[in-house]
């Protein structure tokens, strides 16, 4: 007997006595979890008999539905553990190869609280522990049998617990272990978590109709013994061998069947219910004509989930007879393989297998993930009010071997091969999904199942880091493949980056170049062959190295202007001083945009002040011809903390992105931009694009040009 256990409908005599079933006693379910809890004794912290006793009480449990060694061995260092009577991490070994193992998943799993998400969505932490739970439904279910087991003890302990401790046991009881173990299929466990949620969360009607079971027991058991017997004697005179059970009853089941139907209690027609086992499906269908010829059916009780199995995988006979003097009785009617699979759900291929221990075909398991991911429960249960979202970033897939993968939304089979391992990535040559050969970007969805083709060598394409192209979802993937390709190109991408290296240095004729070895220090690089290597894999843009030669290269000298006349004194307007002339108003002509340290003259307009024009502008050079009396000479002066308006033209072929690489240039040098327009010419496939930005001197404009430059597919950069 387990310590402490008492079914919930004859603990303490104010609650009435009903039939009920006595899983759990069998004793070599409790030897088991007992020599267990020996062996795990000697590895104590300190003495803790309570945390034994509990231990000992889930672990007998589990193995009344898995009796292997493992699981019951591993829900004991689980329990002792959660209590803190022992440390996880400082077992090196345990009697029974992987029981340690599996105390430890079973410690990841976590534990819900549903109270911590209220009224509306789950907290982060929650939600990934409610996840991995039902995921445990398909790839180990023992875990989750070891945790609904748990559920299951503290409810019976809790029969002499603090009432709204009992309260918010019972709630999670109902909002997620009775579903869990009803998607098990575990009907024995389900069955009397939900009478103990009933008992504690509405007491007053368990009590009623407790007792209404119990004033007509004994009536009742005469009537079934004679209905049993009747049943028995016509079975027998058909040829069909079976076994006749009286059913136990089960209050909750009462009272939703009341709720749902609006019944009063001695309307409810299995409140006399009977069970027969027979041994092939074949002889389901004899007992049942055998039924409905000895007494009128109710048609609208009869249900055949032999031949529409429930989505949990129940499958009987149900049917509801008017039975002697007039009383309605039920009858199911299975087979023993069903009933087991009733009862034992998920466990029952742990008991009932063919070939070796807890057969996991995949096809078994590819139907329990589509029952779990579309759940469709009456109740309206926590399982199915936050199923959808723990899973929609999610798509869920298997390995031949039957393993569940999880990968992200939108993933394909190369996400799937990369996933798996990156050799297999690496060597990926197509797929099979569901048995059939798809391209490499086909879209995954939950329950397929997924085989990779391979090749001797590996061969990735470089196409696969295209994301227009679809092929990977995974950015972990894409890192593995780009991995790959530098590695094996690095001879390639240095031969690349150093032409790209020369030509920046070209463009820049004229400033005297920083050495490569401070220039790859600046940058973050070991040395100027990692630099190279960096250019050419493309790590480093060619805008980046543009900007960084422009803040190593040392400013140019100014040029000389024109020799100044003399003066009776220098006027600053706006920072330029007009030799000669005092307080006029000066203004950049909008025609060739000087900026520092351009050599630069003063036009004197009617009634505009000077206009500061670049010495070698054409316009200023007509002026010169017609006018050269109001020409005078002008310098940039000093201390300037001013931005220079400017004007280029960028030709390029037209491309997607092209807009952005030009602004992201800009971007980079703290540039804004106060205008900017684009022209595409299809005939040719090219863009005119017109910008005009604010630059501190030339260096600035020159450093900004060569960057634009060197993007990719641009023809030409020219100041207006």
């Amino acid at each position: 007997m387990i310590p402490g256990y008492a079914p919930p409908h004859t603990a303490g005599r104010r609650f009435f006595t009903v039939e009920t079933t006595t899983f759990g006693h069998d004793s070599s379910a409790a030897a088991a979890a007992l020599a267990a809890a020996r062996r795990a004794e000697a590895m104590l912290l300190a003495p803790a008999p309570e945390a034994l006793e509990r231990a000992q009480g889930i672990a007998a449990l589990v193995a009344h539905f898995d009796p292997d060694p493992e699981a019951v061995e591993g829900t004991v260092l689980a329990s002792l553990a959660a209590s803190g009577a022992l440390e996880l991490e400082s077992i090196t070994r345990a009697p029974h190869a992987g029981a340690l193992a599996f105390a430890r998943a079973l410690a990841r799993l976590g534990r819900l609280d549903l109270a911590a998400a209220g009224d509306g969505p789950l907290p982060p932490a929650q939600a990934e522990t409610l996840r991995k739970m039902l995921l445990a439904v398909v790839s180990d279910p023992r875990l989750v049998l070891a945790r609904v087991a748990e559920q299951l003890w503290l409810l019976r302990a809790a029969r002499q617990g603090h009432e709204v401790e009992r309260r918010r046991l019972a709630q999670q009881t109902r909002e997620v272990y009775a579903p869990l173990a009803n998607r098990l299929g575990l009907a024995v466990l389900k069955w009397e978590l939900e009478d103990y949620a009933f008992r504690y969360l509405e007491p007053e009607p368990y009590r009623r109709i407790a007792g209404s079971l119990n004033e007509r027991r004994a009536d009742r058991e005469r009537y079934l013994r004679e209905f049993t017997a009747r049943l028995a004697q016509e079975l027998g005179a058909a040829g069909v061998q079976a076994e006749i059970h009286s059913r136990p009853k089960h209050i909750y089941s009462i009272w939703r069947k009341m709720q749902r139907k609006s019944l009063a209690f001695e309307q409810v027609f299995d409140i006399r219910a009977v069970r027969v086992l027979v041994g092939k499906v074949e002889d389901c269908y004899a007992a049942l004509s055998v039924v409905h010829a000895l007494w009128p059916y109710v048609p609208e009780e009869f249900d055949d989930y032999i031949a529409t199995p429930k989505p949990n995988g129940y499958r009987s006979i149900h049917t509801a007879v008017v039975g002697p003097e007039g009383k309605a009785v039920e009858v199911q009617i299975r087979t023993h393989e069903m009933h087991a699979r009733a009862e034992l759900g998920v466990a029952a291929h742990w008991h009932y297998k063919e070939g070796g221990r807890r057969d996991a075909g995949v096809e078994r398991k590819v139907e329990q993930l589509r029952q779990l991911l579309a759940p469709g429960g009456a109740e309206g249960d926590a399982l199915d009010r936050y199923g959808p979202a723990l899973f929609a970033e999610h798509v869920y897939v298997f390995s031949p071997a039957g393993d569940v993968v999880e990968l992200p939304a939108g993933s394909t089979p190369l996400d799937f091969a990369y996933h798996v391992h990156t050799g297999l990535g690496h060597r990926c040559r197509g797929a099979r999904v569901d048995g059939r050969m798809v391209p490499l970007d086909e879209r995954l969805a939950n329950g397929q199942t997924v085989e990779i083709i391979t090749a001797k060598e590996p061969a990735p394409s470089r196409d696969w880091l295209i994301e227009s192209r679809g092929f990977l979802a995974s950015k972990s993937a894409r890192a593995k493949v780009r991995a790959f390709f530098r590695h094996v190109d690095e001879a390639e991408h240095a031969r690349a980056g150093r032409a790209i290296l020369e030509r920046e240095l070209t463009r820049r004729q004229g400033h005297a170049p920083p050495s490569l070895a401070s220039l790859a220090e600046t940058l973050g690089f070991a040395a100027p062959e990692a630099l190279c290597i960096a250019l050419g894999a493309g790590d480093l843009s060619p805008a980046q190295l543009a900007s960084a030669l422009q803040r190593a290269a040392p400013p140019p000298e100014p040029a000389a202007g024109s020799a100044p006349a003399p003066a009776t004194g220098p006027v600053r307007a706006e920072g330029i001083r007009v030799m000669g002339v005092g307080d006029l108003l000066s203004q950049f002509a909008r025609c060739c945009r000087p900026v520092p340290p351009e050599p630069i003259t003063g036009y004197v307009t009617l009634g505009r002040g000077v206009t500061i024009h670049r010495a070698d502008c054409g316009n200023l050079a007509r002026m010169r011809e017609k006018q050269p009396e109001r020409l005078l000479p002008v310098d940039w002066g000093e201390g300037r903390e001013r931005a220079y308006p400017v004007e280029f033209q960028v030709l390029a072929f037209d491309r997607r992105g092209l807009v952005r690489d030009v602004s992201g240039v800009l971007a980079d040098a703290r540039l804004s931009i106060d205008r900017m327009t684009t022209v595409t010419h299809a005939a040719d496939k090219t863009a005119d694009m017109r910008l005009e930005i604010k630059v501190r001197d030339l260096a600035e404009l020159e450093g900004v040009v060569a960057r634009i430059q060197g993007l990719p597919d641009v023809i030409r950069v020219q100041r207006r």
